[in-house]
């Protein structure tokens, strides 16, 4: 008996089988091929936008030290510091390296531009152009401290101010500010002379920015206190410590005559304490 044998697969159910396959990978190519363009897309757009925000940026930066540059040449910085910052012989010193938290220290407490050659810059009112209390004011300080800090950098101001810059620990403040401070500013800030017709200024009036600056860049005979010397958070102790005792309400005890120090306080009780007996004598000698 003859077997017959099973006819072959037609042709059509071959085709019909690569074509699913080749419709898969069509689909598959496709779908990769959408996902790279995304991502190139992506890619471009990112590139594109940072480039032009730091365009943007470089153009505000430019724009800040012009109107640094304008602030130095027109408010009289120029006539004492030079055109180059270098310092003007006979007038004043050179600029280079005293960085924006020299800038802002000097003209936010009103030391520049100086009414007078004399021993030491004495605080005076601000220039309304520079006062750090209205936006303006604080605008023109941050130029023009871009400026000279652009021009030869320096120590910089820190990020926080006001009542940011007080520590927590305003007893460690009292002890560093003693050690470090006292000698010439009295233990409660009250300030006292020194040599040739310099002073340490009374502490009231300085904000925490302006105290924090000049630990920074050591005006006039102060000494400076790098963040190696001092840290920052030891820094804003001291500044806790001085806010502390300028208030009215925080005696550091006993009468305080004024808040100038321990050695004048004595002085005071001697005095009064001398002028008691001396009345007492009196009065018992016109008795007997």
């Amino acid at each position: 008996m003859t077997t017959t044998p099973e006819p072959a697969p037609e042709p059509r159910e071959a085709g019909r089988r690569h074509g699913g396959r080749s419709r898969l990978h069509r689909r598959i190519a496709g779908a990769m091929a959408i996902g790279i363009g995304l991502i190139a897309t992506a890619g471009l757009y990112t590139t594109a936008t940072a480039e032009t925000n730091v365009a943007r940026a470089q153009e505000a930066d430019a724009a800040l030290l012009a109107r640094g540059q304008e602030l130095y040449n027109s408010n009289a910085c120029i006539s004492c510091h030079g055109s180059n910052l270098q310092g003007v012989d006979g007038r004043g010193p050179s600029l280079i390296g005293v960085g924006d938290a020299a800038v802002y220290f000097q003209v936010s407490s009103g030391r520049m531009p100086l009414a007078r050659q004399e021993a030491q810059a004495m605080r005076k009112p601000t220039l309304p152009i520079f006062d750090p209390d209205t936006e303006e004011g604080q605008a023109n300080l941050d130029a023009l401290g871009a400026y000279i800090q652009a021009n030869g950098g320096g120590p910089t101001r820190p990020e926080a101010s006001g009542e940011a810059l007080r520590g927590d620990d305003p007893a460690r403040g009292g002890e560093l500010f003693r050690l470090n401070c006292a000698s010439c500013h009295n233990f409660t800030g009250r300030g006292g002379a020194l040599s040739s017709g310099k002073y340490a200024p009374q502490l009231d009036p300085a904000s925490e920015t302006q105290i924090y600056t000049a630990m920074l860049t050591g005006p006039q005979n102060m000494p400076k206190f790098s963040d190696r010397q001092l840290t920052p958070e030891e820094k804003e102790d001291i500044i806790a410590y001085i806010k502390s005792v300028s208030e009215a309400s925080n005696s550091v005890g006993g009468y305080d005559a004024g808040g100038i120090g321990p050695t004048a306080e004595g002085i005071v009780a001697f005095i009064f304490g001398l002028a008691a007996m001396v009345g007492i004598a009196i009065w018992l000698g016109a008795k007997a």
